[in-house]
Order: structure tokens, then C-alpha cells, then sequence
């Protein structure tokens, strides 16, 4: 049991910067995105012995850190809005470029719908193959080919409609 243990707090350790950027992208929430990872890690703990035996644990995360985000969504109290407005996140200090790309892509995925957007960060933030995103997601590989292609082409919109308005150019 200790080993197992031990094993759960170095997985969880390592992965916790990463689960909770990828939970944020998702769904654009700070504080719902903590609230999706607690519940992930707690699933995870709870069913670690199997979990730990998949072939790829990773990919067995992100679809149990999918899955807690689509409950939370589900659940009618997730649209009551507590605050006015949310608060901005600390956030590490960046040359002024990258926190304008960095604010314009977080601007950009927060437009697509979530299941483009859960695409978008599986593939190309968390890195997954096309095959761990479908297992992620719950769906087949050309739905994920072909929501990625959507996503791609309506986050290229936005983020040319944005950069137009703002007067910048590539």
C-alpha cells in the first residue's frame, strides 16, 4: 500500500502544473479549473491501483480530467456567477509579446466550443496523439481530424479578426 501510495504522489506531483493548464484551457475558469483537477486527483486516487496498470496513464488522466469537466458543466449551479467579474490570475512576468500571444490564444480558445476546444489543447498543449485524444475525448479519430480542423479554422478566424482590430500584423 505505501508503495502505491508513492507512486500516486510523484505521478500527481509531476503532473500537477500540467493538469491544471490543461483544465484551464478547457474551460477558460481559473476556479472551476481547480475545482475539475481536485475532483481528477481524488478520482485518481480512489482508482489508482487500475489506473496505474493502463498502458498509458496519461491519456487515462486527461479522459477522467474530460469527464470531470463535462459533469461540472452538466450540473445547473455551474452557471451561477458569484462574482461581477473574474478575477485575473498571478500570473509569472513575460516580455510584453508573449503575454499579448498568450492572452490572444486564451481569448481565441475561449470562443470555440468545448468540444473544439478540448481538442485544440489534448492535441496540440498536452501534446496527445490522435489516438489518445479520441480515447480522451470518448469519440473516434476522425471526429477528433475533423473537430480539429473546424477548431483550427474558426481559431484562425478569430484570431485574424482580433489582430485586424487591433491593428497588428504578422
Amino acid at each position: 500500500m505505501i508503495d502505491a501510495e508513492r507512486e500516486f504522489v510523484e505521478y500527481v506531483s509531476a503532473r500537477l502544473p500540467s493538469l491544471h493548464r490543461t483544465a484551464f484551457l478547457m474551460c477558460g475558469d481559473a476556479h472551476l479549473a481547480d475545482d475539475v483537477v481536485q475532483q481528477t486527483i481524488t478520482a485518481l486516487y480512489v482508482h489508482w491501483r487500475r489506473v496505474s496498470r493502463a498502458d498509458n496513464v496519461d491519456a487515462y488522466v486527461h479522459r477522467m480530467l474530460v469527464h470531470k469537466l463535462v459533469d461540472e458543466k452538466r450540473l445547473s449551479w455551474s452557471k451561477v456567477r458569484l462574482l461581477g467579474s473574474t478575477p485575473e490570475p498571478d500570473r509569472p512576468v513575460l516580455p510584453h509579446d508573449e503575454v499579448a500571444e498568450r492572452d490572444s490564444l486564451v481569448a481565441a480558445l475561449a470562443h470555440l466550443p468545448r468540444g473544439q476546444r478540448t481538442v485544440l489543447v489534448l492535441r496540440f498543449l498536452c501534446d496527445l496523439s490522435l489516438a489518445d485524444t479520441a480515447a480522451a475525448m470518448g469519440c473516434s479519430e476522425g471526429n477528433v481530424k475533423s473537430q480539429t480542423a473546424r477548431a483550427l479554422a474558426a481559431i484562425r478566424q478569430v484570431l485574424d479578426v482580433t489582430e485586424m482590430a487591433g491593428g497588428n500584423s504578422r
